[in-house]
């Protein structure tokens, strides 16, 4: 049976470890790659090494930077008595590009799953809560993701926060603009009844 040579191995079974990329899609990276120039090789991994250096958490709200603290924590024009906590870095660029949300992020880095093992001392909760003791924060908007991990770690916020007298939100969720009510499942509508608001 034909097996690759080790280095086209070991190069398909690293790009493999990569999220949502499988063994077809590693092969096609893996030979990409080796066709790719050797300026093209280099600027990938100058790239790659050059992120892992200089990214690091930002010391306020725990987002992937290059600075500290981040773009957002120290814009002067952003609301600080309001926080939204999100799961992951990539949530605050998707909050970001709507130009709706114009206070603070806070990011967990994760959401809580005690399938994976993921427990709330997992996430950046301890720091999220020194920072509702040290500032005068009037909401803590979540963000987290509709699904059981989301709706778990989001309770769990929840019920940690209230007893601060900070008032707790959560976004709400629905039908997307565009979709059809045939094609919805009975959480999504059963949300979308919840987060219903009178017509203007």
């Amino acid at each position: 049976m034909f097996q690759y040579v080790g280095p086209v191995a070991n190069l398909i079974a690293a790009l493999s470890k990569l999220p949502g990329v499988g063994p077809k899609t590693a092969q096609r990276l893996a030979f990409y790659l080796l066709h790719a120039s050797e300026a093209e090789a280099k600027a990938l991994t100058d790239a790659i090494l050059e992120a892992k250096a200089k990214v690091h958490q930002c010391s306020v709200c725990c987002n992937l930077t290059d600075i500290d603290p981040c773009q957002v924590c120290s814009d002067p024009l952003r609301d600080k008595s309001i926080i939204c906590v999100v799961e992951e870095p990539k949530d605050v660029l998707a909050l970001e590009k709507t130009r709706e949300y114009k206070g603070q992020y806070h990011v967990l880095h994760g959401a809580i799953s005690p399938m994976e093992g993921i427990g709330p001392d997992d996430l950046k909760v301890k720091e999220l809560l020194k920072r509702l003791s040290g500032q005068e924060i009037r909401e803590v908007v979540i963000a987290t993701n509709p699904n059981v991990e989301g709706e778990a770690t989001a309770l769990y916020l929840a019920r940690l926060l209230k007893p601060m007298g900070i008032k707790v939100t959560r976004i709400a969720h629905g039908l997307p603009v565009g979709g059809e009510l045939e094609y919805a499942d009975e959480m999504t509508l059963a949300r979308a009844f919840e987060g219903r608001r009178e017509l203007e």
